[in-house]
Order: structure tokens, then C-alpha cells, then sequence
């Protein structure tokens, strides 16, 4: 399971980003100033770190100048700090992102797991009852039979699991799935909706969200190992 370490002083975005990551099961520490994170670090290494730039005591370019993070901890700045000045010297201090405030939560998600997926490169797979996802293969197993998906349908099923339990609109749908939008038909992704569900026997578990588009339903915990680690931690 990826361990998260969010550093941001402003408790209401703290809480908001690690229940987002929670919803998917990674697995979040806290702290709310540089001497904090420090201390938190000192503890346990995390296998991402979330940092603010504007913090009490000690600013996130200060941690990053200080060498505070472990080598090959990947950190993202999450900041208010949009000017492109900033964004650059983020990144030339050793950031792998550079996330500006407000930001949407499927954002956060996606750059997270992009990050994770170049630092942390494992065999990727979901499972949820018999269906059996293996993401870096592009197969999928329902009990033991192989089931062919078409390059469209499993990207988008993709997008599910990557945001499981969280409701995507069917334009958010079409433009993470694929990039582009079709003119405002969103018609192409009920279809593929119709087709996962009944080629995965999922049609308990991607919802329909009424008048906004789809959430793949997953209760407990999700295997995830690409992102979580060993699953037996």
C-alpha cells in the first residue's frame, strides 16, 4: 500500500486531499508545518509526498533546500504559488509535479498516480470479486476465462478503477479515457459502459450517477499493487 505523506497547513485542504486518496485506497499521514514534516519524516519514509510551498516555520522550498526527503521520495507541490516562476524553481529543486491551487480531485489523482507509476513500477492489477484487472498487460481475467476488451474499452475501464468511488461526469469520462472530446457526444461512453458491464459482470458495481455520468463501486479495500506495494502489508 503507497504511503502519502500530505504537508499542507490549511487542515480543510489537508483533510479534503487525504479522504480523496483514502476513497482509493492509499494510505495517508499528515502534517501541518515544516517542523512537523520533519519529524514525520524522521519517522517513516513515505512513498509520495503531497508539500505546500507557504507553510509556518518552514516553507516547502526550504524542505526541498535542505535536502529533507529521502533520495527517490517523488514529492508534487500542491500550492497556491501559480506564477511560473515559482512552478520553475519547484521543479528545479527536484519536484516531480507541480499541482496548482484550486485544483479538481480526479487531478490530484491522475498526477499522483503518474508520478507513482514512473517511481514506483510494479505489475499493476485490481481485483474485485472475479474480475481480475492486470493494468501494465492490458488483460483481463473473469474467473478463468480470458475476456477481450477493445483498446477504448479498457482504458476506460482504466479510469474507473484509477478513481474508484468517485463519481466522473461523461465528459470527464471521454477526456481521461481518450483526451478529446467528441463535440459533446457522450453518448460513445454509455455505450462502453454497457459493454464493461456485461463482458465483466460488473453491473453491481459501475453505477449510474443520475443526470452526471458513472462510479465504479467499490467497497473495503482495493488491490492495487502497482501503487500499494505488497499486499500482504
Amino acid at each position: 500500500m503507497a504511503k502519502i505523506l500530505i504537508i499542507e497547513d490549511d487542515k480543510a485542504i489537508n483533510d479534503l486531499m487525504k479522504m480523496n486518496l483514502q476513497l482509493v485506497g492509499y494510505e495517508c499521514r499528515q502534517a501541518f508545518d515544516g517542523i512537523e514534516a520533519m519529524s514525520a519524516l524522521e519517522k517513516e519514509r513515505p512513498d509520495l509526498v503531497l508539500l505546500d510551498v507557504m507553510l509556518p516555520y518552514l516553507d516547502g522550498f526550504s524542505l526541498m533546500e535542505q535536502n529533507a526527503f529521502e533520495e527517490n521520495v517523488p514529492v508534487i507541490f500542491v500550492t497556491a504559488k501559480d506564477s511560473t516562476a515559482d512552478k520553475v524553481k519547484g521543479l528545479k529543486l527536484g519536484a516531480d509535479d507541480y499541482i496548482s491551487k484550486p485544483f479538481e480531485a480526479v487531478e490530484l489523482l491522475a498526477r499522483v498516480e503518474a508520478v507513482l507509476r514512473r517511481t514506483k513500477p510494479r505489475n499493476r492489477i485490481f481485483t474485485l470479486e472475479n474480475t481480475v484487472v492486470y493494468l501494465d498487460e492490458h488483460t483481463v481475467k473473469v474467473g478463468d476465462e480470458k475476456i477481450e476488451l477493445t483498446n477504448r474499452e479498457f482504458e476506460l475501464l482504466e479510469v474507473l478503477i484509477n478513481n474508484c468511488n468517485i463519481a466522473l461526469s461523461r465528459e470527464k469520462l471521454l477526456d481521461l479515457a481518450w483526451g478529446y472530446a467528441y463535440f459533446g457526444d457522450t453518448r460513445t461512453v454509455d455505450v462502453h459502459i454497457t459493454k464493461l458491464r456485461k463482458k465483466l459482470h460488473l453491473e453491481n458495481h459501475i453505477k449510474t450517477v443520475f443526470k452526471l455520468g458513472y462510479r465504479l463501486e467499490v467497497p473495503g479495500y482495493v488491490k492495487r499493487s502497482s501503487q500499494f506495494g505488497d499486499s500482504t502489508k
